[in-house]
């Protein structure tokens, strides 16, 4: 039975329809991937889904009381001053209580009986488990001042913020959109076992195939404004989607083949026409609008030459660089050679993005030279995003770059036949750039890169915004690129099939060189940790006791204490009589009382202590 669905759902955008008469159920457990080409309107319908955006048409239908919540692309924060008090809600009693809780032992001199009382309400609300639960997020997404202002954040840092409140709220439904945006490979994989974590409830939206495979049952397709779903993994759904496709096309082979025939005709009737003339030629039009209505999908060609790159390429000695007294980068030097294909990994934080910025001389470094080829053409697609006025045309952000490109096969594109060659038809490119989308964006901006025919290609989180179509467009461009790729970027899976090796940046600054994709290298650490625990396993591992016998000390002890127990004995005999007496008053027989029970503790005492020495003189 669906919690959430929508009936007859339809919206359009600047009066273009993006999907109509949508209909989708969604079941409590379920964890559902919504994909499709960038501008299809799979961010609008999880607006949608989410009651931040009224539909045009149709409506949305959930269950009473249901709790949403939604992950936006860029979140939003009006009203809202520090972390703290966007973190914990004003109304829920347990996140009050846990943050007066975590205020009072931030204080250097917290007040003893207020903490007292903290810790009761605690208990009494049941909220210690949900008290380790908002560390474990928080600490997890790198969220550590609560006092800080949201208005310092940066774009990753603010998603991040926004990520960590949803968790933290523990909604019925979660509707996430690219929620792996701006975080690092670690968190990433917390985050797929945390949402695979019980029977949660996730409709969400991500470029990443790793995340896809790993978290989703239910594959939904939004394309030319109608759902396909398929009941499976994202592995499942390319294997079914290709079988739909090949079954598609074979229906569109036959209708065009058939058409052909029919136009023939109706070109060779005569102007009167017969009742039975005009049925088929009703038919002619039905099967006209079918085929037009069935077109190949427009693919992006990625096809620009490649400058011609010298012997001498790029050479790093010795770079250092550190910002208010931490060291981001340490002595790192390497000569990149022809045909380097390498990623950087780290968390976030570490320096990658300032190692590429020193790296293309946006950055100097404090010690160390960066020695650049004369041949060498960066390429440089950082995560900042397109660098244009969002008034400006679609087609003059293009022609600031140049009039004319020269492709891999040496012909000249004019500025609008590229943006054609990258989907953004006649109509688009006169639209301005506010009404494009996230990842429309993201692929006017690699196009204006790739304009410049690089040799030496570095993409700073390439993937942020784009769909998987693309995506893999780009993909096997960059497999076929015969230049340096040096890449950023959390997808797994495009590290993996990119890259041969790694610069992982360590603490303190230091940069390792791994030979080796993201995959091996995460094999190698997993060993390495299950080495770890097999040995510290063996050295904790309870070992058979060696006998050994009493020491001179030992025996002058045993006879001690076999002594002080006799002397211990008397003395509870002595109070015993004592007690029995009746001339004793009631404080009297309270402290008798008092001493009996003291002189028992140490009979016991001594009395184990005379067992142990027992059996070492006797073995």
């Amino acid at each position: 039975m669906s919690i959430l669905s929508t009936e007859s759902l339809g919206h359009k955008y600047h009066d273009r329809w993006l999907f109509n008469d949508l209909f989708l159920g969604i079941e409590k457990g379920e964890r559902i991937a919504l994909v499709g080409i960038n501008g299809t309107g799979k961010s609008t319908l999880l607006k949608i889904l989410a009651e931040v955006l009224a539909p045009s048409v149709g409506k949305v239908v959930k269950e009473r009381f249901l709790k949403l919540g939604y992950l936006q692309q860029d979140p939003d924060f009006t009203g809202q001053t520090t972390i703290a008090d966007f973190i914990y809600s004003a109304d829920n009693q347990q996140q009050q209580a846990v943050r007066k809780y975590e205020e009072l032992l931030e204080q250097t001199h917290p007040d003893e009986n207020l903490l007292s009382q903290l810790t009761d309400e605690l208990s009494e609300l049941n909220a210690w488990e949900y008290e380790y639960e908002i560390k474990t997020i928080l600490s997890r997404l790198g969220i550590t001042d609560l006092n800080q202002s949201i208005n310092s954040l940066s774009g990753g840092q603010r998603k991040r913020l926004a990520l960590a409140k949803l968790l933290i709220d523990e909604p019925d439904v979660y509707i996430l959109d690219e929620p792996t945006n701006h975080l690092d490979i670690e968190t990433i994989e917390w985050l797929e076992s945390f949402l695979t974590t019980g029977q949660k409830t996730i409709v969400l939206v991500t470029h990443d195939r790793y995340f896809l495979d790993n978290v989703c049952q239910n594959i939904i397709e939004l394309e030319h404004g109608k759902l396909f779903s398929y009941k499976g993994n994202y592995s499942y759904f390319l294997e079914k989607k290709d079988e739909r496709l090949m079954a598609e096309n074979a229906e569109y082979s036959k209708n065009s083949n058939l058409l052909r025939r029919e136009l023939e005709w109706m070109r060779r009737q005569p102007k009167a026409r017969s009742t039975k003339s005009k049925s088929r030629i009703g038919a002619f039009y039905d099967l006209e609008e079918k085929v037009q209505g069935k077109r190949t999908q427009d693919q992006l060609e990625l096809s620009v030459r490649v400058s011609r790159q010298g012997n001498k390429i790029l050479e790093l000695e010795h770079l250092t660089k550190s910002f208010n007294d931490r060291i981001i980068i340490s002595d790192f030097s390497y000569t990149f050679k022809k045909g380097d294909r390498i990623g950087i990994s780290g968390k976030n934080g570490t320096g990658k993005s300032t190692l590429l910025n020193i790296i293309t001389g946006a950055l100097q470094a404090d010690q160390g030279r960066v020695n650049v080829g004369e041949t060498t053409v960066f390429g440089y697609y950082k995560q900042g995003g397109l660098d244009a006025g969002e008034d400006e045309r679609v087609i003059d952000v293009v022609k600031n770059v140049a009039e004319y490109i020269t492709m891999a096969d040496n012909k000249m594109l004019t500025a609008s036949q590229l943006l054609t060659h990258f989907l953004f038809p006649p109509q688009k490119q006169h639209d301005k750039v506010s009404k494009l989308s996230g990842g429309e964006k993201k692929r006017l901006q690699l196009m204006r890169i790739l304009m410049r025919n690089p040799n030496f290609l570095i993409l700073d989180e390439p993937t942020n915004d784009l769909d998987i179509d693309t995506l893999n467009v780009l993909e096997d461009f960059l497999l076929k690129f015969n230049g340096i790729l040096l890449l950023i970027s959390h997808d797994r899976y495009l590290i993996d099939r990119l890259t041969e090796q790694l610069f992982i940046i360590e603490e303190k600054g230091h940069i390792r060189i791994y030979i080796g994709n993201y995959t091996d290298y995460r094999m190698e650490q997993e060993e390495k940790k299950q080495l770890a625990k097999d040995s510290l396993s063996s050295i904790t591992k309870p070992q058979s006791p060696i006998k050994k016998k009493a020491s001179f000390n030992e025996q002058k002890e045993y006879a001690s204490v076999a002594k002080e127990i006799e002397e211990v004995e008397e003395r509870l005999k002595a109070l015993a009589l004592q007690l029995n007496s009746d001339a004793q008053n009631h404080d009297e027989l309270n402290n008798i009382a008092k001493k009996i029970k003291e002189l028992n503790i140490e009979l016991e005492q001594k009395t184990n202590r005379w067992i142990e020495l027992a059996e070492l003189i006797e073995s």
